[in-house]
This record gives C-alpha cells, sequence and structure tokens, in this order.
C-alpha cells in the first residue's frame, strides 16, 4: 500500500492507524477500556496481545472498533521511520511481560509513537494514548459503535431497572 492507501475495513487494513477493540466485562464496566494496537503503513495491525507476544494482523480480541488516523508528515524520516519504529517496539514487546495495569498494549503503541518521534514528541505514555483514541478516535460504523457501547448501556439499564424497582 502506498502512504495514500485509504482505510480498507473489509480487509481490516488501518495504514497510520492506531486501533482499539472492547475487552469483554472490562469494558462492559468501564467502556473507555479496551485493547489497542497500531498499524504498520501497510495496514496490518500490531498488538501486545500477552506476555511475550506481539500479534500481526489478528487482534487478541477480535477486529478494530474504533480507530485514530494519524499523519505520516509529522513522523521524521516517513513512511520507513514509521513502520521501523512499529518493528523496534514489536520486538522489544516479544520480552516484555503484560501487565493489565503498568505494561500493555498501550505501553507498545506508546512506545511505538516514541520510537517515530510522532509528531515530534518522545514523552507517550498509556494514559495519553488512551486519550487520544477516547477524544479523536473515530467508530467503524455503527456496528463499530455498538459493539463498544452496547453492553455497557446494557448493563447500565439492567442495574437501573434493579435499583428503581428495590427502591
Amino acid at each position: 500500500m502506498a502512504a495514500t492507501e485509504p482505510i480498507d475495513v473489509r480487509k481490516n487494513r488501518y495504514p497510520f492507524c492506531i486501533v482499539w477493540t472492547p475487552i469483554p466485562l472490562i469494558t462492559w464496566i468501564f467502556p473507555f477500556i479496551g485493547h489497542m494496537g497500531i498499524c504498520t503503513s501497510s495496514g496490518i495491525v500490531r498488538d501486545f496481545a500477552g506476555s511475550y507476544f506481539v500479534s500481526e494482523d489478528q487482534m487478541a480480541f477480535g477486529d478494530p472498533t474504533k480507530f485514530l488516523q494519524l499523519e505520516i508528515s509529522k513522523v521524521p524520516g516517513g513512511v520507513s521511520a514509521w513502520d521501523r519504529a512499529i518493528q523496534d517496539a514489536s520486538e522489544e514487546y516479544k520480552s516484555h511481560m503484560h501487565n493489565l495495569c503498568c505494561d500493555n498494549c498501550h505501553s507498545h503503541v506508546a512506545l511505538s509513537l516514541n520510537n517515530m518521534a510522532y509528531p515530534g514528541k518522545r514523552n507517550w505514555n498509556m494514559v495519553a494514548v488512551c486519550w487520544q483514541m477516547l477524544f479523536h478516535g473515530k467508530h467503524i460504523g455503527c456496528s463499530g459503535f455498538l459493539r463498544t457501547w452496547a453492553p455497557s448501556i446494557f448493563l447500565l439499564t439492567v442495574i437501573a431497572v434493579i435499583v428503581i424497582f428495590i427502591a
């Protein structure tokens, strides 16, 4: 794919994007918490899927429901620097133990962004990438929106009904 190649949802290709998918149970309770990956220039998803394992093109919790497309023009070194940064971060994370709270998929994405100095900064962390996705990410169609929010809305509705009828 060229640098100008568009996103192809049917083929699961998201060039120059950070992607996000819900984690069953956790996202149902906290809809802003999910699983994250970063895509190469050809749109292949790389995600820190578990201890000592970085998956390629197969996200740990299913296809993305949200994406955040970044600007390749903000990466010193362009496309090759983008892909090299993701490859280097992925190789590094193949030696990491996964920790839900402090060394996880968000940290892998942050290291990738730091490696490529996007956009001229090297202080990305898991909280910063989480906030970027939360406030600037786009849902992948209606199904992406529903997969992200429907379980939380259903759970909150059940809790509200129980509280109303018990009170």
